[in-house]
């Protein structure tokens, strides 16, 4: 790989070393644990999460570069805390340009405005926006740390045939082809997925009628660092445009065209110029970095998992760009697969947990699906009576708060609640809020050893026990029982002084925590990796937590 560099310029050029691999130079067939295919945020998501818990896997990508545009641009605050977790967080958003409002126009007036975040007390902020290539590149320099991470580019799976122990890839590469084995294949190959085509199957769902432009546009610009969205501007009659800040003082710019729009002719310049300026003004200077063209489409594939290969990311479910569920959702995938996937390889747990993974996010993926649906109907009314009433809803949003809740610009990406979900252990104590089990925790500030720090970063890799006390003797009972339990990490939240031997003691000095988790004296959780709650009691009871990590490992 080439010397790293924070520049725009750095990861666009960047080119990486094909190797020849063993299977060739040594004529030798290899198996290992796990195959990743696909190099971007959801493949290295896997390979990562995996290569963190001890777990050898080999990563292929077709290609030899990081992805070009912006693209998947913005990134929720889950994903940024899964990022933190696999060791990138903090350079997504120093780089990257965090925001929490955002604003709605019809035609010149501004409609309303909101904030995706409006209460204090979090580490990241709803979003950051940072081209795609940023955090593809942050992901590598991570991933290219783990010695058990071997990442193979200019890597074409071609075949793949599957037993009831594993699969048998064909990769052609550079020096020709040779067979590879795994005892699991990830497919985060995205939406044209060659190894979802090598297997017929298929993704099903539904393409909509109308295209959008992107266009990259590099300028100084005096607009706030807000998402704002216009529907039927001056500047773009009857059509809708949403402009969002990028680094480098870059601006993405999505043009809604039609359905008649020739793509091809689009993406020039002589066509895509006239459009920024009229947005801009004439006298604005600007360059294009990038632009495409692309068309809406909500599909899915009917199961995520096949046998031994499991898919993940835009290989198993596609949305429409408004809402930032695409890249959002695929690192949720990888955080949900790849602690299970571990589980089962390390023998502990069984198989079945893997089915888990395609119970929870095929349910995200619909709920995704069903939202980005919404967002592209009132975004791209196909017919009379829905324009009028989208301009309706507009109308009235301008006054009265109850048509705001109507609008719809693309719901923003929200990781999903597992409610139904069967590693679940149903509450049997009365709590209030939303950290029922199948919620994605919350974070909040705490202290650890009288520094200031983050809830969130203290859970994470295997399941953890969070036991609110400030007596001495209940901690003494908690830290005797963890002998007999399985192997978990046991925080404790008190503002006591707790003399522990192995767990860590947090301060909620703030109350903050103890008020999200509507937490009292001894009030207890279990905590899966991923940060989604397993099961809560009032009290600290061995007995009940057991069963509760079985039913949450499916054993």
């Amino acid at each position: 790989m080439q010397t790293s560099a924070a520049s725009a310029k750095h990861y666009q050029t960047l080119k990486f070393d094909y190797v020849t691999p063993q299977e060739i130079t040594q004529n030798t067939a290899t198996t290992h644990p796990v195959i990743v295919v696909g190099a971007g945020p959801v493949g290295l998501s896997c390979a990562i999460d995996l290569a963190r818990q001890g777990v050898h896997v080999v990563l292929l990508d077709d290609d030899d570069c990081l992805s070009v545009g912006s693209r998947a641009l913005c990134f929720a605050k889950r994903t940024l805390e899964i990022f933190d977790r696999l060791g990138c967080g903090e350079r997504v958003v120093n780089k990257g340009i965090a925001w929490n409002v955002g604003k709605v126009f019809f035609k010149e007036d501004p409609v309303y405005t909101f904030n995706l975040l409006p209460e204090q007390g979090h580490q990241r902020p709803a979003f950051v926006n940072l081209q795609q290539y940023y955090v593809e590149g942050y992901l590598y320099e991570c991933a290219a740390q783990y010695p058990h991470l071997d990442v193979r580019w200019k890597s074409k799976v071609v075949a793949l045939e599957q037993n009831t122990s594993g699969a048998k890839l064909t990769v052609e590469t550079p020096d020709g082809s040779y067979a590879i084995s795994a005892q699991y294949v990830i497919a985060a190959d995205g939406s044209r997925s060659s190894v979802r085509n090598l297997m017929g199957l298929e993704s099903k769902g539904r393409v909509f009628r109308d295209r959008f432009l992107i266009a990259d546009v590099k300028m100084q610009a005096d607009f706030p660092t807000e998402r704002w969205f216009w529907f039927d501007p001056p500047f773009h009659p009857n059509q809708s445009v949403l402009l969002h800040r990028e680094a480098d003082d870059v601006w993405r710019i999505d043009f809604q065209l039609g359905w008649d729009a020739d793509p091809e002719i689009e993406k020039t310049p002589e066509k895509v110029i006239p459009r920024v300026q009229a947005l801009l003004g004439a006298d604005v200077k600007f360059s294009l970095e990038w632009v495409s063209v692309y068309t809406f489409a909500c599909m899915r594939m009917d199961k995520f998992q096949h046998g031994r290969v499991l898919f993940a990311g835009d290989a198993a479910h596609g949305v429409s760009p408004f809402g930032a569920r695409g890249a959002n959702s695929g690192v949720q995938d990888a955080d949900n697969l790849c602690w299970k996937l571990a589980m089962v390889l390390k023998g502990q747990a069984p198989q079945k947990l893997l089915s888990t993974y395609g119970d929870e996010r095929e349910f995200a993926a619909d709920e995704n699906i069903l939202n980005s649906t919404r967002s592209t109907d009132f975004i791209t009314p196909k017919s009379k009576i829905s324009q009028l009433f989208r301009d309706a809803v507009l109308d009235l949003s301008k006054h009265h708060p109850f048509a705001r809740r109507l609008v719809n610009s693309g719901r923003l990406s929200l990781p999903s609640t597992y409610t139904q979900s069967v590693l679940n252990t149903p509450d049997q104590d009365k709590f209030a809020g939303t950290m029922v089990p199948g919620a994605p925790l919350v974070d909040a500030p705490v202290r650890l050893q009288d520094q200031e720090t983050w809830f969130l970063p203290q859970c994470g890799e295997k399941f953890s026990l969070l036991v609110f006390t400030d007596e001495q003797s209940v901690a003494e009972v908690v830290e005797k029982a963890m002998q007999s339990l399985p192997d978990m990490d046991c925080l404790f939240v008190s503002n006591a002084t707790l003399t522990l031997n192995g767990s860590r003691c947090l301060q909620d000095h703030q109350g903050l925590l103890a008020t999200r988790l509507d937490a009292q004296a001894n009030t207890t959780y279990l905590i899966r990796p991923d940060q989604h709650v397993a099961a809560r009691w009032r009290s600290f009871d061995e007995s009940s937590i057991q069963q509760a990590w079985r039913t949450a490992t499916a054993q």
